[in-house]
């Protein structure tokens, strides 16, 4: 227990120096990879690893029905329990990050009007647009137990890690 409250308090202080360096070790894992899913699994797998206090960190990307002019989140690569598959743009946290193409960071999601419940034990949540062409292309969700989890540090953190990877789609032209 006192490795953990140690680990914990660890984080706090060195936030920001934390971050850097997982930019790093997402940047030198992802950089060559030109597969967008094998990137997102990666990073979910590196943020679930070193971040404290989350219980769920993934992808959802965006899915279009052209026809019936729907356009609605579909579940991808992720690391925690079992998640919901679908979320219509507008509806919850992840809906509304990306219909607003803005990062949504919610102390208390019970509080947050639309809330989807996948995990009752979520408490607190922050939710990070992957913009290509002025079009968001997936969001990074990222769910914790604890109540106001997510502050400014965390919110530059994920904003930089998230530029990153927009950056390496871009270079690799997998989207053009």
């Amino acid at each position: 227990m006192l490795s953990v409250f140690y680990r914990l308090n660890e984080f706090m202080v060195n936030k920001v120096a934390e971050y850097e360096l997982i930019v790093k070790q997402i940047t030198a894992i992802i950089s060559n990879e030109p597969d967008i899913i094998a990137n997102m699994a990666n990073i979910s797998a590196i943020l679930f690893e070193q971040l404290t206090d989350v219980n769920w960190v993934g992808f959802y990307r965006v899915s279009s029905d052209k026809v019936n002019k729907l356009e609605e989140l579909i579940l991808g690569p992720f690391q925690g329990k079992v998640a919901c598959i679908r979320i219509p743009f507008n509806k919850g946290v992840c809906g509304t990050a990306a219909s607003s193409k803005k990062t949504m960071r919610v102390a208390n999601v019970h509080e947050f009007s639309g809330h989807i419940a996948c995990d009752t034990l979520s408490n607190s949540e922050i939710v990070i647009p992957l913009i290509i062409n002025d079009q968001v292309i997936a969001v990074l969700d990222i769910d914790s137990p604890i109540f106001d989890r997510f502050d400014t540090d965390d919110q530059v953190g994920l904003e930089n890690i998230i530029n990153v990877f927009e950056n390496i789609i871009i270079q690799h032209g997998v989207l053009n």
